[in-house]
């Protein structure tokens, strides 16, 4: 038995720090599941596949705004360095999609008080656990308690924030649904904790769901502010849990 950062480092020719870093940020997988501690043990046989980090794409952009494709695996802030604004929202590490940047204060503000009143549409894509014939809504407060090792938030009926997810089946798949997911409010892991209180868990949620996988299955599909509408396409790497089959240009007009 070996630290997996160590036989990673060995199979890639890379570093040990480099190696960590790779598994820090939930790329790398063995036996199809998320690699999750660098420190863990494992056998000197052990194959690892390493996700190679997708670049993001950028979607629109005016004197107001940039919209960006956000691929998983990457910080927000990340995004924010890169393209060199400030972040409007903010999206999971884990998930994929439309994430918003402001070039000036004006609009910033504007729209901070959209969010505020929850006048941002927000669409989002998921692969849950469990099958889902038929559309419904979880209307469950929340409360978001801050730890050193990140947010965490949970069902509080007595003191929490309210929430409110629309669920609505998409397809399904084996024991497997792709659901289209719309939130009127927009509090921290909503969608993760409503599904999983629900009995359907997003696959690769491994905080809520306790589901391993090689990613985290939930992608900003959609965000609509003010007059603009963004849609970010999901990378095809989404659909590997039996849905690769699925008419994308179906998604467009969800």
């Amino acid at each position: 038995m070996q630290k997996a950062y160590k036989l990673l480092a060995i199979q890639e020719g890379i570093s040990n720090n480099e190696a960590k870093e790779l598994i820090d940020a939930g790329l790398v997988s063995v036996g199809g599941q998320r690699l999750v501690l660098a420190r863990g043990l494992l056998k000197e046989s052990a194959k690892f596949k390493v996700t190679k980090l997708a670049k993001p794409v950028k979607i629109f952009e005016d004197e107001n705004i940039i919209a960006i494709n956000k691929p998983p695996f990457i910080t927000s802030e990340k995004i924010a360095e890169i393209f060199k604004f400030p972040l409007l929202n903010r999206l999971d590490k884990e998930t994929s999609g439309v994430i918003l940047l402001y070039k000036n204060e004006d609009f910033q503000q504007r729209a901070i008080k959209e969010f505020a009143q929850n006048r941002v549409g927000k669409t989002y894509l998921a692969v849950v656990k469990g099958i889902v014939c038929e559309s419904f809504t979880i209307n469950q407060p929340l409360t978001t308690i801050k730890t050193k090792s990140g947010a965490f938030s949970k069902i509080d009926l007595k003191s929490g924030k309210t929430a409110i997810t629309h669920i609505t089946p998409v397809a399904v798949e084996g024991k497997k649904s792709l659901l289209k997911i719309d939130i009127e409010t927009g509090r921290t892991h909503q969608i993760r904790v409503h599904l999983a209180s629900s009995g359907f868990g997003i696959v690769g949620d491994e905080k809520y769901a306790k589901s391993s996988s090689k990613r985290l299955y939930l992608h900003s599909l959609r965000t609509k502010i003010f007059d603009y509408e963004f849609y970010a396409q999901p990378d095809s790497g989404f659909f590997d849990q039996g849905f690769e089959q699925i008419d994308k240009n179906i998604l467009k007009n969800l």
